[in-house]
């Protein structure tokens, strides 16, 4: 989908992901100490949000300007403040000023080449000892999970994710295919989930 199709996403609804963090963001960042943060494609900013409330310095990027609005909405009635960089850009091009403690890749679904180069950006802007997490709808949710994206060519696996992570100095710590409870579904999603961090 393109931004002004995301752009409609966003106006026609109040919240498209609501507003509590994503569970594997939570599980696998709460007990991370607090750094800077690079959320890419990050939506409506559950997550980008729940960092800085965790003490992060969070740079917030989407090319949605309507998602990026409601982002700035739901800060602006945090308590306690909380400060969220929101950037209006592409994640497949975005070029961090500088290194990130964390890069978050959550819900991108892209075709192959637009999706490694998003990949690349997130894992480029990580420091020394920096934590990269990826979290996405997997290739198998299709036939086995519910919900998510429909289209192959969009999907991945976490070995995908590994493999496209090859050759780079990042370490993985994980890489697996985890089920998350869906809401009025008989049945789990599958998501594909990888966590590194840089030598």
């Amino acid at each position: 989908m393109k931004a002004e199709q995301w752009d409609e996403r966003y106006r026609s609804t109040d919240l498209v992901w609501g507003t509590p963090p994503n569970r594997w963001v939570e599980r696998e960042l709460a007990d991370l100490a607090p750094g800077r943060a690079l959320d890419l494609a990050c939506g409506e900013g559950r997550n980008a949000l729940w960092l800085a409330v965790r003490g992060w310095q969070v740079s917030a990027i989407d090319f949605s300007a309507v998602a990026l609005d409601k982002g700035r909405a739901l800060e602006s009635r945090q308590a306690p403040p909380t400060r969220v960089d929101w950037v209006h850009a592409d994640a497949t091009t975005y070029r961090c000023a500088e290194h990130v403690d964390l890069a978050l890749l959550c819900y991108l679904q892209l075709p192959r080449a637009e999706w490694r180069a998003a990949l690349m950006r997130a894992a480029d802007a990580l420091g020394s000892g920096g934590t990269l997490l990826v979290i996405g709808h997997d290739s198998t949710n299709i036939a086995d999970g519910v919900g998510g994206p429909q289209d192959p060519a969009v999907l991945f696996t976490a070995a995908d994710v590994v493999a496209d992570l090859a050759g780079t100095d990042l370490v993985i710590e994980r890489a697996e295919a985890v089920h998350r409870p869906v809401d009025g579904a008989d049945r789990p999603a599958v998501d594909a989930l990888v966590r590194a961090h840089r030598r």
